[in-house]
């Protein structure tokens, strides 16, 4: 895999990072990709949207997503690149699914070099690959989830996988609004210190 072109340090730091997360397995370097991005990532979606618990949920999904096809990356582009484009399809879906009219059709990130990365949002179903990126997805999920403390569990499964909205997860649970809320941030802030490899304290 060579490199084709020129590209910032940064992006070389990046590519320096990825051999040594897919290579030897390194969780400190894929919890510094996690830490360079996440900010950005969050912000990106959190526009697309515009709703801080949905931007949050997102956010980890598209880390997920990336570092589970990590392996499959390129160098032809920036790391930044493709990660905004997973990030972005993601967000896209969900959009789609929900049927959210909160997003511009003419979304754009510029790359590292000032190119434009533009993302088609499809008015469709589901097609065959899409299927089966979020049937990946929700198995990278579960075996996140099994790691979190059991009364953390159970509310993510009815988040994620029920797919049940605050306000149903609270009804079922016999809970108030907010604490609902709050435990499900907490939940969140475990599963990215699992997928950065940070569980020691869990």
């Amino acid at each position: 895999m060579g490199v084709k072109k020129q590209f910032s340090e940064k992006a070389l730091h990046d590519f320096r990072l990825i051999d040594k997360a897919v290579q030897e397995h390194d969780e400190q370097a894929y919890a510094e990709l996690m830490e360079r991005y996440k900010k950005p990532v969050y912000h990106m979606i959190l526009k697309m949207v515009r709703n801080v618990d949905d931007a949050e949920d997102l956010t980890i999904e598209a880390f997920a997503k990336a570092f589970k096809s990590l392996h499959k990356f390129k160098k032809d582009y920036t790391f930044s690149t493709w990660l905004f484009r997973i990030a972005t399809n993601n967000a896209i879906d969900f959009i789609r699914k929900k049927k959210l009219e909160t997003m511009s059709l003419n979304t754009s990130y510029q790359d590292e070099s000032g190119a434009d990365v533009t993302m088609d949002l499809k008015d469709k179903n589901l097609d065959p690959q899409e299927e089966a990126i979020k049937a990946q997805k929700i198995e990278l999920m579960r075996l996140f989830v099994n790691k979190l403390p059991p009364k953390y569990q159970r509310l993510v499964r009815l988040r994620y996988f029920q797919e049940l909205s605050y306000e149903e997860i609270a009804k079922e649970l016999d809970a108030p609004l907010g604490t609902v809320k709050a435990q499900l941030h907490r939940a969140r802030e475990l599963l990215q210190d699992i997928i950065r490899g940070k569980e020691d304290h869990i």
